[in-house]
């Protein structure tokens, strides 16, 4: 079994149509058709049905796609290290985050980081699913929001963030300094879709307190968000980090507490991955970032997580 058999292998995966994988290749579709031949030979077992144009992995070739990943994956972290040693601080750094304030996190970073290495090349990636994209190996590392459930990643804890409700400065609670979570549901409520992990912080402890929200307006627009609650329209439960983002002095931020709401923000990164010093210098500086600008809360002796 030879590496050359295997990346036309994993081509034609990507591709599932034998020509478009030789054009990818810049092989004859002859060439690439011989050469998974001998690799079906040599494992015994058929890797693709070919029903007439179409073709699809059998669960042979599922199985060896999976390790095909795995074997691509570790050359690609041996390539790393070794441009490393040869290079020092050059390349590309893939970042990723949530959509939403901690992509503002994130950016806000990119004038520090690249006065100390000018050489290395950012891109921020925002997206829900920053956790595949990382155990993919299409991000160096991301921000993102605890529960993150897989042990193939390492976390870094950030710092904990607590949310309020939002109100218009002209509220008849914007003067309260704090409210209770069980007063909040008699409230018109303006929140994010069910999808979103805000959401799914606030319904988690509806859960947990037996109280049932029902929103009068459910929008994943932040700024709809806002434009309501300063109208008057209505309140909504955000984090302290959207808040300051869009705070202008017509709204107020009223502390929830029995029970308060936080949420975690970690770093994670995949543990097979090599981490390159570039990575590493862009996470120490994250760190100090949210060290001297007192971001978030001390840690909580329960935290709820979404």
């Amino acid at each position: 079994m030879e590496i050359r058999q295997l990346e036309y292998f994993q081509a034609i995966c990507e591709e599932l149509h034998f020509t478009r994988a030789a054009d990818k290749l810049n092989v004859t579709q002859p060439t690439l058709s011989h050469q998974i031949k001998s690799l079906e030979d040599e494992i015994g077992t058929p890797l693709f049905d070919r029903i007439g144009k179409k073709i699809a992995l059998t669960e042979a070739g599922k199985i060896l796609k999976s390790h095909t990943a795995v074997i691509f994956n570790a050359l690609q972290s041996a390539k790393d290290q070794m441009n490393q040693l040869q290079s020092g601080d050059r390349g590309t750094l893939a970042i990723g985050s949530p959509p939403g304030e901690l992509n503002h996190l994130v950016s806000s970073l990119l004038v520090d980081f690249n006065q100390k290495y000018p050489n290395v090349t950012v891109k921020i990636v925002e997206s829900g699913n920053v956790t595949e994209k990382v155990l993919n190996n299409e991000l160096d590392t991301a921000v993102t929001i605890l529960p993150v459930d897989d042990d193939r990643l390492d976390k870094i804890p950030l710092y904990f963030e607590q949310f309020y409700l939002t109100v218009s400065s002209s509220h008849e609670l914007a003067q309260r300094k704090e409210i209770s979570f069980t007063e909040v549901d008699r409230l018109p409520l303006i929140l994010l879709p069910e999808n979103h992990k805000c959401r799914q912080l606030v319904d988690a402890t509806c859960r947990m307190t037996g109280k049932q929200m029902t929103p009068f307006v459910e929008t994943n627009s932040i700024s709809t968000i806002f434009n309501l609650v300063k109208s008057g329209a209505g309140v909504s439960i955000l984090s302290k980090s959207l808040i300051d983002l869009n705070r202008d002095g017509a709204i107020s931020a009223i502390p929830i507490v029995n029970p308060t709401l936080y949420r975690q923000i970690v770093i994670i990164m995949n543990k097979d991955k090599f981490l390159s010093h570039a990575a590493r210098a862009f996470i120490s500086l994250l760190q100090q970032f949210v060290e001297n600008n007192k971001l978030g809360n001390p840690v909580p002796h329960a935290v709820l997580e979404s």
